[in-house]
């Protein structure tokens, strides 16, 4: 039903529809129930059996549909524009539009997006705006690193709030496993306190914006922009992508411990390291293939 149907254009909606069969009653009980005023724009599921109280009921109460979108742990900002654009009772008001743009019609301008939106699963009825929906996962991520930032552990080398949300992306983009969440911000954490670089491949990604193809390369390593993590210090400018809660948490309750390096298992899983020396003698293993590693929290490698 479309916002401002009055109650005689709804009875003949649902008249054509074949849903009520008596439609001067229908408009007599729905003044009688001071239906005229009260009826609600949306859409609505009418079950078979449903009596014209009930429908009018429903339509009142504004029981409207709910759809479903998940914002997804990882993406960029552009990723989940696009995915939001993509579903079908969004209405796009900020399509063709750049970033900075789109955050002045949200309300805050000036802000960099990435990484402002909570990765979450959000219901809304059709016809829901795309600022609306952005908005709504904005004040959601406000909220949840409120909350995090108030509980966060002590003696962290993060100095806002803002902070806690660039390393939470960086821990989202590095996890393949949910429980190494908190190990890989604990070794990003020490890095940070030791002011060692944090040596991140996804950052260096991020930098490389359009240019890069899918093949990180050495020259890429060394190629200085603002978010390369290997020839700069310290954290990125920004986020790097959108976190979920469970990132944030990570980011402000990194587990304990001494390992300052870690790579990837091939698994989703990472092995993780407190020298550089075992540190390399894992990447042999997992990155080069090499047989017989011995290494320290495994025995004799395979």
């Amino acid at each position: 039903m479309p916002p401002g149907t009055s109650l005689q254009q709804t009875t003949s909606r649902l008249q054509a529809q074949g849903i009520i069969s008596q439609p001067r009653f229908f408009i007599m009980l729905g003044r009688e129930l001071d239906a005229a005023r009260r009826l609600q724009a949306g859409e609505y599921i009418l079950r078979q059996g449903m009596t014209p109280r009930d429908l009018l009921s429903l339509m009142t109460a504004g029981k409207v549909v709910q759809h479903g979108l998940t914002l997804i742990e990882g993406h960029t900002f552009a990723e989940m524009l696009a995915r939001i654009h993509a579903h079908p009772v969004i209405k796009a008001t900020l399509t063709d539009l750049d970033s900075a743009v789109i955050m002045e019609r949200l309300g805050y301008p000036g802000e960099h997006p990435e990484g402002r939106f909570l990765a979450d699963t959000y219901h809304f009825p059709r016809n829901t705006t795309d600022v609306a929906f952005l908005q709504r996962a904005y004040q959601a991520m406000q909220e949840q690193l409120a909350a995090a930032w108030e509980t966060r552990a002590e003696g962290l080398p993060l100095e806002t709030p803002y902070e806690a949300l660039i390393l939470a992306s960086i821990v989202e983009k590095e996890t393949g496993k949910a429980e190494e969440r908190a190990a890989i911000a604990g070794v990003f954490v020490r890095r940070l306190q030791r002011g060692m670089r944090l040596q991140t491949d996804p950052t260096v990604i991020y930098g490389l914006g359009a240019t890069f193809d899918g093949n990180l390369r050495r020259r890429d390593l060394v190629k200085d922009t603002p978010y390369n993590t290997y020839t700069r210090h310290g954290l990125p400018p920004t986020p790097i992508a959108i976190p979920g809660a469970a990132a944030n948490q990570a980011a402000l309750h990194p587990a304990d411990g001494d390992s300052l390096y870690f790579v990837s298992r091939g698994d989703g899983s990472h092995y993780f390291s407190a020298t550089l020396k075992e540190h390399e003698l894992a990447v042999d293993k997992y990155q080069r293939g090499k047989r017989g590693i011995k290494l320290p929290q495994e025995g004799q490698g395979k």
